[in-house]
């Protein structure tokens, strides 16, 4: 067994940034995509996975989870796309391209 960390595109554009135990995580994907539970995705569907990544360990999981829910939609984006330069340039310049402005998304 293990955890992921997940990423969903939410149908209004935002991203959601999540984890779940297991090795399957398809199941709590479509609990996102039906709106099982109340929250941040549930008025926001459809949703797409984008991004994922399975741990062993529960502690490192929750330290990538905090650290993505943490970056800007830039830096998010560069992650899905597996661009490793682009988030290390942004990483230098506190997370925004030059000339953008912040965007309110996450």
């Amino acid at each position: 067994m293990g955890i992921f960390v997940y990423m969903l595109r939410c149908a209004d554009g935002s991203y959601y940034v999540g984890s779940a135990t297991g090795d399957d995580l398809a199941p709590r994907i479509a609990q996102h995509d039906v709106g099982t539970y109340p929250g941040y995705t549930s008025t926001r569907r459809p949703v797409t996975l984008v991004w994922s990544e399975h741990f062993d360990r529960i502690t490192d999981a929750i330290a990538v989870e905090r650290q993505i829910k943490g970056w800007s939609r830039a830096k998010k984006e560069a992650l899905i796309r597996g661009d490793w330069t682009d988030i290390s340039r942004l990483a230098r310049r506190g997370g925004h391209v030059r000339g953008s402005t912040p965007s309110s998304s996450s």
